[in-house]
């Protein structure tokens, strides 16, 4: 299981909706909510994507800081 507990925080801390940043991502609904449940890895190129749109490190997004 590959646990990112920062990427449901940012979200919401915006004001965020799943369906927001699925869209952004440009991938399916069901697809994002299993990278938030952490039943999917995260890929590098959606990381890089979510640090973008949340102005944060890689790092901070897995929570390696």
């Amino acid at each position: 299981m590959f646990v990112y507990p920062r990427v449901r925080d940012l979200r919401e801390d915006r004001d965020m909706t799943q369906r927001d940043v699925a869209q952004h991502l440009n991938m399916q609904l069901t697809v994002y909510q299993r990278y938030e449940r952490g039943e999917r890895e995260l890929p590098l190129w959606a990381a890089i994507k979510l640090a973008d749109l949340y102005r944060v490190s890689i790092d901070y997004l897995v929570g390696r800081e």
